[in-house]
């Protein structure tokens, strides 16, 4: 057994820990630190900052769950000015090896490798995710984060999308008019425009304005305390119908991928965890015409780990250097 450092960096929090890892495996994952990217200069500062907390000298063995394109000479964050340049991680962090994956790549690596204790049944059979074929993985959050897990003959692979940009589907007369509105403020509607974190806004918006409405919260936490407690129409009436576009999207890319399950994760779904089984979302999720038998005997889970992004950069480190 030997000990690594994982970080999973994002726009807003880059969050450090230790793991074991043992034959190619995890064996278990350390309390995390988390830390305000906006108060460090660089991942480098924040990678010192957690040595110090850990009052250890850090391990030469490096996981990073990158919240922005992986692949190149310069890393850049999509919405942080920090970039990591992988040729000089050996000279400024003392790593010998290092891992780089998509972060929500490292959520599909959790996925193919966490106990099914990991996960909540939300529809579909109440069976475990299967040992073989395609897992769709969609994960609402910021943005909207798809992925692919492939698994066949004992072996696993991650395959990283950006599935959450094809474009918004409206499927009724309301949901024509919520595209409308949307037009008049982004130049192409996404689905994360409206199935993701900013969607409830969004979708708040635009139902306000269809009524002609003046909007009673400007804050977006104060407007999902509400459409979570029901206690506001309308933002009520958001949160239905990001449901909805929710269970929309997550058929529409199982049938995509060729898929035998889909996993929920992101921390919009942990947000929804309670309401996602009695919202839409099942009804829109099968609703795929002739399809719509083999959709109702797809399992649908939500991850329940509460670092998934962690696990899986240690998961795919395990994967690569054994």
């Amino acid at each position: 057994m030997r000990q690594i450092a994982v970080a999973d960096v994002g726009g807003t929090h880059a969050r450090f820990a230790l793991a074991d890892i043992e034959g190619g495996t995890v064996v278990s994952l350390g309390e995390p630190e988390t830390l305000k990217t906006a108060e460090y200069a660089s991942f480098q500062t924040a990678w010192e900052e957690f040595g110090k907390r850990k009052q250890i000298d850090l391990p030469n063995e490096l996981a990073i769950a990158f919240a922005g394109p992986v692949g190149g000479e310069m890393l850049k964050l999509t919405n942080n000015p920090w970039v990591i340049r992988p040729a000089l991680i050996h000279e400024r962090l003392g790593v010998d090896r290092y891992t780089i994956v998509n972060d929500f790549g490292a959520v599909g690596y959790a996925v193919a490798t966490l106990g099914d204790e990991h996960f909540r049944h939300l529809c579909g059979p109440e069976t475990a995710l299967p040992a073989e074929g395609v897992i769709s993985i969609v994960g609402p959050g910021t943005g909207l984060g798809v992925a692919a897990l492939l698994k066949r003959a004992g072996r696993y692979e991650v395959i990283e999308t950006e599935g959450g940009h094809v474009d918004f589907a409206p499927l009724d007369s309301l949901e024509d008019k919520i595209l409308t509105q949307l037009r008049r403020n982004f130049r192409r509607v996404s689905v994360e425009r409206v199935a993701a974190g900013q969607g409830l806004w969004n979708l708040y918006e635009a139902l306000g304005a269809i009524e002609g409405r003046n909007l009673t919260f400007h804050d977006d936490k104060e407007l999902w305390a509400a459409a979570l407690a029901g206690s506001d129409s309308l933002a009520n009436a958001a949160l239905d119908r990001l449901c909805l576009s929710l269970g929309a999207v997550a058929g529409d890319l199982a049938l995509a991928q060729g898929a035998n399950a889909v996993v929920i994760a992101g921390g919009v779904g942990l947000r929804l965890a309670d309401y996602l089984p009695r919202s839409g979302f099942r009804d829109r999720f099968i609703a795929k015409g002739r399809f719509e038998r083999r959709m109702d005997e797809m399992p649908v889970k939500l991850i329940t780990h509460p670092q998934p992004g962690l696990f899986g950069a240690a998961a795919a480190f395990a994967k690569e250097h054994g």
